[in-house]
């Protein structure tokens, strides 16, 4: 093994650094000795600190030192780095950043970008000449897979990168990736061992060329379990993770309200404030206002400039559903400063090195320490820096929250993704795309797909299915030829109908998300996408916000709104169906831990300081839970009888445990509820006294039958009906359109209804009906959390109080059951107003 130091691309790359009075950190020479080891590995930095060069420019180190006198003249020297990255917007700043690098060093290095952007004439060139770095997304690496010749495309390649695998690992474009790994280091490990065969000579060629799987991630709770995810189908036990010990420090700065309110409630406070936030845009070169949903992200984007027209021209709206070229040009001027603000959701989450962002500003809590942590980041952005971030409560609540993720960042208390494991969805699509290509034999791929983390408990019996439902359509569906995609030709199981593979193309990669259609003006120009399901409760005349401007709705046509600019004051907000986060369990075991400190007195923290009244109020009225405790209210009004329950385990877990306890108690007496929640409880709320009390407390929160009593207590049968919409059409069950020809949602969801009932009643054992139900427990009711959220409470003291009003606590909840169930006709903040005076009266 070459030691790093005594080689020639170790010696180029320091001179470079030092003439860029930059030195490379240790976890960055770590990291090259591994490549030049030929190890796979997970590096582990905070944002910021050159997790980027610590991947590629190990890949620069190993090509000189293997072409040492010519590494500068020689060129097409095929792919030698494959760089996947989660988000097309960050392709362009990593491609640009090597591209410097290579040009400052003299090389010839071509670097390529592959994504659903890249046009055919690119693609083409690409395919023709594969340039030495291709960046890419995992659904157009999919893509490559499924194009004849596609072992050609990775003969030379040594490293596969995986940039931001936190950010992929638990979803379905991670196992996505885990797929293609699996795929590309056999086809590479193939070509060894055909070069093998070929004699010594040719042997020792193919020891150089061995293949390499790198992910780079920022901090998560489970990083071990991050890296045997990736490098399963690689030599997992030699594998690393190279940390960076680098502090990263992140000051954190809360805006308090001058008054706080006793009676808080959701969402309007934050408005309220945003006048606080114009200085610090004026004191700063550039600033990012990271707003939790796309409906507010535009609310907040027409206040700035209401407030202050002068920044009008150097602010900017940035969130997924704008148009891609407008999207483009606000990275760019952000990276330029000819923009001094951007209001943006997660969009712009993912941070690339060296972007000049001086201040961030988070608006309403951010519901995790790690989104938090991801955020702050983006500012002070250069190695040694520190990030400021400006935490802007939505409701006065929220500072506790504040205070919560100051302590957990202080702990370093991180958030862990847990992997997917069996997506026979993915698996299916993905082998319909080998299919298309170069063909597949099922007992190589089988060995292959078990080798990943996903499928590595795969049973046997699973995989037959899944082949018996490509080739055949399944039980259910084996009578219908359009099931019938995959045909078997001397032991290869290819696709051929060109129909079927046309469409199949169009669908390579589909993860699904909520149906978009297209917004455009009258007059022509594209502003964006926005979900169908607002737009169809909309008439035509009606107003919105949009992408920074008032649109009035004029008509729909074919998938698409068109629109004109409206002078009108009042327009509707839209609202996409992902818009409201849950608590994360790590940030509400430290918000429980919080309420320690506040039961105590021990108000040291501003946020908490600024609270006092409010919990001084909670404490005369009702009681402040600890973290030991559960707290229980019943509280009596015109309205009926309020059972208020405060688990603080979010607003996921609160759906699935009040539906429960709903269920459980209307088993042992005939009652009926209507249910509210937030992040930190819930509300069952009946026409009668609910017989809630110290003699079957423990009952109603045991874990025994939980299963059971979760699927009678949710419509999981409705549920599982909807999940399986995506499923069916991952799975290609159900075909969307061509562009331009796009079935509507409603006309997909009968699709996935119809399917759903054949299945139940023929296929009841059918491996996509599982996962649609087994997605419903582990996503949407989020069971594991559920079932430890309960064992936490049986071992709990469970405080039982009857306060004579509402208390601080309940408040917030009380209002999202009125909002959600629109119980007035009235203005709903005029309600709201009038209830918090006659409480303080």
């Amino acid at each position: 093994m070459a030691s790093l130091n005594r080689t020639k691309g170790f010696q180029i790359i320091k001179d470079w650094f030092t003439a860029k009075s930059f030195a490379p950190f240790s976890f960055q020479q770590e990291t090259w000795q591994h490549i030049l080891d030929g190890k796979s590995g997970l590096v582990n930095a905070p944002t910021g600190c050159g997790k980027t060069f610590s991947v590629f420019i190990g890949s620069v180190i190993q090509f000189i030192n293997e072409h040492p006198d010519n590494y500068k003249t020689k060129s097409k020297n095929g792919l030698q780095l494959l760089w996947v990255t989660p988000l097309r917007a960050l392709a362009k700043d990593i491609a640009r950043a090597m591209e410097e690098v290579i040009a400052e060093l003299g090389m010839q290095w071509k670097v390529g970008i592959r994504n659903g952007d890249t046009d055919t004439s690119e693609r083409q060139k690409q395919k023709r000449n594969i340039p030495e770095v291709l960046l890419i997304t995992p659904e157009s690496l999919h893509l490559l897979l499924a194009q004849k010749g596609y072992p050609e495309t990775f003969k030379d390649l040594r490293i596969i990168a995986v940039d931001e695998w936190h950010e992929l690992l638990g979803s379905k474009r991670g196992v996505q990736v885990e797929l293609a790994v699996s795929r590309i280091v056999n086809v590479v490990n193939g070509q060894l061992a055909i070069d093998n065969r070929e004699g010594e000579k040719s042997k020792v060629k193919s020891q150089k060329k061995q293949i390499s799987v790198w992910g780079i991630s920022a901090t998560i709770g489970n990083l071990e379990e991050a890296r045997e995810v990736l490098l399963a189908p690689v030599n997992f036990e030699e594998s690393v993770i190279v940390k960076a010990n680098l502090h990263k420090r992140t000051e954190v700065y809360s805006i308090i309200p001058d008054e706080i309110e006793k009676y808080p409630w959701a969402g309007h406070l934050g408005i309220k404030l945003a006048a606080q936030i114009i200085p610090i845009i004026e004191a700063s070169n550039t600033t990012l206002i990271f707003i939790n949903t796309r409906g507010m992200s535009e609310r907040w984007y027409q206040t700035i400039l209401d407030i202050a027209p002068q920044l009008a021209g150097a602010i900017a709206l940035h969130h997924g559903s704008i148009e891609q070229e407008l999207r483009w040009w606000v990275e760019e001027a952000l990276h330029t400063q000819k923009l001094k603000a951007v209001v943006c959701t997660a969009s712009l989450d993912l941070g690339v090195d060296f972007r000049p962002v001086d201040t961030v500003i988070q608006v309403g809590s951010p519901k995790g320490v790690s989104r938090f942590l991801q955020r702050a980041g983006r500012s002070g952005h250069r190695p040694g820096d520190v990030s400021k971030i400006y935490f802007l409560p939505t409701h006065s609540l929220e500072l506790v929250e504040a205070a919560a993720l100051k302590e957990a960042i202080k702990d370093k208390v991180i958030e862990s993704r847990e992997p997917m494991l069996l997506c026979f969805d993915v698996l299916i699509q993905y082998l319909c795309t080998l299919a298309i290509g170069e063909g597949f034999r099922p007992e190589e791929i089988f060995e292959e797909v078990r080798s990943t983390y996903c499928f590595a408990d795969i049973k046997e019996s699973e995989w037959h299915e899944v082949i018996y439902h490509i080739t055949s359509g399944g039980k259910a569906l084996e009578h219908y030829d359009e099931y019938k995609k995959v045909e078997v030709i001397d032991g290869l199981y290819r696709i051929r109908n060109r129909r079927i593979a046309m469409r199949h193309r169009m669908h390579i990669g589909t993860i699904v998300s909520d149906a978009m259609m297209k917004v455009k003006f009258m007059s022509g120009g594209y502003i964006g996408v926005i979900e169908e399901w607002f737009i169809s409760r909309l008439e035509p005349g009606d107003v919105f916000v949009f992408g920074g401007y008032n649109l009035e709705m004029v008509a729909i046509k074919d998938m698409t709104v068109l629109t004109r600019k409206s002078k009108s004051k009042k327009a509707l907000v839209p609202s996409w169906m992902g818009g409201r986060m849950s608590l994360t369990a790590n940030l509400g075991h430290v918000l429980r831990n919080t309420f320690n400190k506040i039961a105590a007195n021990d108000l040291d923290e501003i946020e908490l300081k600024s609270l006092q009244p409010l919990f001084e109020l909670q404490k005369e009225l009702s009681h402040i839970p600890q973290s030991d405790e559960l707290l229980i209210e019943h509280i009596e009004d015109k309205d009926g009888y309020h059972l208020m329950v405060y688990p603080f385990e979010g607003r996921q877990v609160h759906e699935a445990m009040s539906s429960l306890m709903a269920y459980r108690i209307s088993k042992a007496t005939a009652i009926t509820f209507s249910i509210a929640m937030n992040d930190y409880g819930f509300e069952l709320l009946s026409d009668r006294p609910i017989p809630v009390d110290d003699t079957n407390v423990h009952e109603l929160f045991t874990t025994e039958n939980l299963i059971t009593d979760i699927q009678k207590s949710v419509n999981s049968v409705e549920m599982a009906t909807r999940k399986f919409r995506d499923i069916a059409v991952i799975g290609g069950l159900i075909f969307q359109g061509f562009p331009g020809e796009q079935k509507k949602a409603r006309h997909l969801q009968s699709s996935a209804g119809l399917l759903f009932k054949v299945f139940s009643e023929y296929d009841p054992h059918n491996i996509l009906l599982r996962q649609a139900y087994q997605e419903v427990f582990d996503q949407q009711m989020e069971e594991v959390r559920l079932r430890n959220a309960l064992q936490r409470i049986q071992n709990s003291r469970i405080v039982i109080m009857f306060p004579q009003q509402f208390t601080p606590l309940s408040f917030p909840i009380i209002v999202d059951g009125l909002s959600r169930y629109n119980l007035s006709s009235e203005r709903l903040e005029d309600r709201i107003r009038r209830m918090q005076q006659q409480l303080e009266n």
